[in-house]
């Protein structure tokens, strides 16, 4: 896992602190060098916002970056580069992504790629999840845990169920306030994250996903609302539809 050049998929700016701030501290301490992928610009497109506020779209947009240098700098992690798309759009923008991901295991001399866990929080994670599994033929692959809904309950950094090799990491005091210090450097997101807790954090090897199906059984996090009429932050994607396009993105042949 601590590999000493490892490249982070971070599908939205701010996954890189919810999912790994601390193993990424840690690494960093044994003298490994991180990089950061980020896969969008974590802001949902701008017709989907509410109408009076889609004039502040672009500098919303250019905020979410600021946030994302900032806890970079904090986490002395290394920009590998950006796709500058809206957040729920990944999963149409897979074969570009892996192009881009290739290209970053390239510059970086990345030995290792972490990647958030296919479980259900966020359909751009599961894209991201189902983008890394591409390569774990060529190189070590770990998942990180950020929340799920297995159960019907919140989980914060618990995988929905264990599947062999899981690595749970106590986060001291010092880690703790670290992580809540860099996670405030999303206050863009404040309210989306209340519910990220910062007592862990949790990997294991990628496991071979089942993509054509759910991560868990029953209501997936990010499907939890999507009976509140018109609200943008309520993803209204059918959960089918996005692993019937992973499923059929991963049986596709290989691009590299």
């Amino acid at each position: 896992m601590f590999a000493s050049r490892i490249l982070v998929l971070i599908p939205h700016p701010d996954d890189e602190v919810v999912g790994c701030c601390a193993a990424i501290g840690r690494a960093r301490r044994d003298g490994a060098q991180v990089f950061g992928l980020y896969l969008s610009n974590g802001v949902p497109a701008r017709e989907l916002v509410w109408p009076w506020r889609r004039g502040r779209h672009a500098a919303q947009v250019a905020e979410r970056w600021r946030e994302a240098e900032r806890a970079r700098g904090q986490l002395g992690m290394a920009d590998a580069g950006r796709l500058d798309a809206p957040t729920r759009t990944l999963r149409l923008r897979l074969a570009a992504a892996e192009d881009r991901i290739a290209r970053a295991i390239t510059d970086t001399r990345a030995e290792a790629l972490w990647c958030p866990a296919f479980e259900g929080g966020h359909q751009d994670h599961d894209a991201a999840n189902a983008l890394a599994g591409r390569f774990a033929g060529r190189m070590t692959v770990f998942e990180f845990a950020e929340y799920n809904n297995a159960g019907g309950r919140t989980r914060s950094q618990e995988f929905p169920a264990a599947r062999g090799g899981e690595i749970t990491l106590d986060l001291d005091a010092a880690e703790q306030g670290f992580k809540r210090s860099v996670l405030g450097e999303y206050a863009s997101e404040r309210a989306n994250l209340a519910h990220i807790q910062v007592a862990r954090e949790a990997f294991r090897p990628l496991p071979r996903h089942d993509y054509a199906r759910p991560p868990h059984p029953g209501t997936l996090f990010y499907a939890r609302y999507r009976w509140v009429p018109l609200h943008p932050r309520v993803d209204r994607t059918d959960p089918a539809l996005v692993y019937r396009e992973l499923s059929a993105f991963v049986a596709a042949p290989a691009r590299r």
